[in-house]
């Protein structure tokens, strides 16, 4: 069984989401913009991508350059910065046996 921090709306994930279902992959899917994870989940999820927060920031989202951009934020603060504006997660994410990887290419999934 694999869960996907899944947004319907990028290409990236939808493919994801193909290759996990060609696997035929058991997905459990999370739209993390509509159930936004928690502080301890994404320090979790950081974790098992074995990466800092930066890395998982979408830094080209407009939120990000009116609001974060040039600034030096904490680990702390830029999980918080997710949290509050779930669109700056980097998606899609797959986690399966305690590993996670970015969706990133898609078939990245397959690693799991």
């Amino acid at each position: 069984m694999t869960t996907l921090y899944h947004n319907p709306r990028c290409s990236k994930s939808r493919q994801t989401l193909q290759v996990l279902k060609d696997a035929n992959e058991e997905v459990t899917i999370v739209e993390y913009l509509k159930e936004v994870p928690t502080i301890d989940e994404l320090k979790k999820i950081l974790k098992m991508l074995d990466i800092p927060a930066r890395k998982l920031v979408r830094t080209n989202e407009a939120v990000w350059k009116e609001n974060y951009k040039g600034k030096d934020l904490t680990e702390e603060q830029l999980i918080e910065a997710m949290i509050n504006n779930p669109k700056l997660i980097e998606r899609p994410i797959a986690i399966k046996n305690g590993k996670a990887v970015i969706g990133r290419p898609p078939e990245n999934v397959l690693n799991l």
